[in-house]
């Protein structure tokens, strides 16, 4: 399973897990297992995810970009 470097972009946008879990409507310890790869982040708050977290999708895939 991928994991989805959201503590990393939680970091880089300056939230907090309390503030970013306040912001897409779930439990602290609910983020918390999103961010360590313990449960999936359902398809229904990869948008809010993105938004809150002001990335592109690559980034929120982790997705590295190509510059050939």
């Amino acid at each position: 399973m991928t994991t989805i470097p959201i503590a990393d972009l939680r970091d880089r946008a300056g939230l907090t897990q309390q503030q970013l879990a306040d912001v897409i409507g779930v439990k602290r310890t609910t983020l918390c297992h999103y961010e360590t790869g313990r449960s999936r982040v359902p398809v229904s708050l990869l948008l809010p995810l993105k938004i809150a977290l002001g990335c592109t999708w690559e980034e929120l895939f982790g997705e590295k970009e190509d510059h050939d």
